[in-house]
């Protein structure tokens, strides 16, 4: 029988665990690179030895660990699969809660400069009634909630299912859901399973999958030019959904014993969906906070196990009905959002496209991020 009892966790990493990675880092084996390719042919070795010695030599895991610990972290399990999280509760009592759901390759790093301004917006120069409580859950298979259990539980509709589960165990009949990339399935998911407690769901980095035979006939041109992106985009861009959709064990093998393939791949990630107007990718995103989100992978051993998702999800090909929760999708640059596709799977309410910003919204325009989160629940959250 499952246990539901609630744990604090306590961020504590061994400190051989933190020379090893130091000692795998200096002992690194480094490819040859064509001349004047640039990021053509993926991430540059001059670039990638540049971070790889700063994760070694001048990045302080001990002071982001620290961070990490100044957020209530708990652990519960859910149907036997081990779940952390944060609970940040507002000072403002009559705050609405609100489930802040993680991407892929994210974790909840990615919410650090949100946390502060949605649960405190007096104290961060903001309206005190928009406040939210917070939740925010780290899915099964990445970092800290562990790797999943048995196959069939790194699937979006699964992560919905425990993120619900979750709310419900810490009292939360009414709450508001808000996620971006794989967030952004999981989060529809959640007003799909419960539309009777989610009041309104909020997207970012919305991934619209076309259905096979869609050709953007009856979508404006904006849309036209979108799905054609996105198609151009699976053929060039999404090859590491294809490896990890078909092969995540044996990828696994070479990310999980080398820390310089681990920050390879995942800094290629953030290279090809970050705002496309910056070339290194940790000028898009704080170059600590990609090492921490980076370092939480090592540390637990879980890349593997985020792959998961991509073999065992249905999501990716289904056209799933609209729940009929008000939904709003934020569209940032580089994301190929296509909303004639959004609005056949939601009910869209608001929709609202920025300039600056990316794929990594809560990382790379918190305050973009924060404002239209509040905006949008301002409207349907005292409904």
């Amino acid at each position: 029988m499952a246990d539901p009892t609630i744990r604090p966790y306590t961020t504590d990493v061994p400190q051989a665990d933190v020379d090893d990675l130091h000692d795998r880092l200096t002992r690194a084996c480094w490819p040859d690179e064509l001349p004047g390719v640039g990021w053509s042919y993926g991430v540059p070795v001059t670039y990638l030895r540049e971070l790889a010695e700063y994760w070694r030599t001048g990045y302080d895991w001990r002071a982001h660990e620290a961070r990490l610990n100044d957020l209530p972290q708990f652990t519960t399990e859910i149907e036997g699969q081990p779940v952390h999280f944060v609970h940040v509760r507002s000072p403002e009592t009559d705050a609405l809660p609100l489930v802040l759901t993680h991407g892929w390759p994210g974790s909840i790093v990615e919410f650090l400069d949100v946390i502060g301004p949605l649960t405190d917006p007096r104290r961060h120069g903001g309206d005190p009634g928009d406040a939210f409580h917070l939740v925010v859950p780290t899915l099964p298979g990445f970092t800290f909630s562990g790797p999943t259990l048995a196959a069939g539980q790194g699937t979006t509709e699964r992560y919905a299912e425990i993120v619900a589960e979750l709310m419900a165990r810490l009292g939360y009949d009414r709450y508001g859901a808000q996620g971006g990339d794989v967030g952004a399935f999981v989060s529809p998911q959640l007003g799909r399973i419960a539309p009777e407690r989610v009041v309104g769901v909020h997207m970012n980095a919305m991934v619209t999958i076309p259905s096979w035979d869609d050709d953007g006939s009856g979508y404006d041109e904006t849309d036209q030019a979108r799905l054609a992106e996105l198609h151009a985009a699976w053929e060039e861009g999404f090859g590491y959904a294809a490896i990890q959709g078909t092969r995540p064990q044996t990828l696994a093998f070479g990310l999980r014993d080398s820390p310089v393939g681990l920050l390879a791949w995942l800094v290629d990630i953030f290279h090809t969906f970050s705002n496309p107007d910056v070339e290194r990718p940790d000028d898009a995103v704080d170059r600590d906070a990609l090492l921490t989100n980076i370092s939480l992978y090592w540390f637990t051993g879980t890349i593997g196990s985020s792959f998961r998702l991509y073999k065992e999800s249905q999501q990716w090909d289904a056209e799933p009905a609209s729940s009929g929760v008000p939904t709003a999708v934020a569209v940032f640059p580089g994301d190929v959002t296509v909303r004639g596709i959004a609005e056949k799977q939601n009910h869209i309410v608001r929709w609202t496209e920025f300039e600056r910003g990316g794929h990594f919204a809560a990382m790379e325009a918190p305050d973009l991020l924060v404002d239209d989160v509040r905006a949008f629940f301002r409207t349907v959250g005292s409904s």
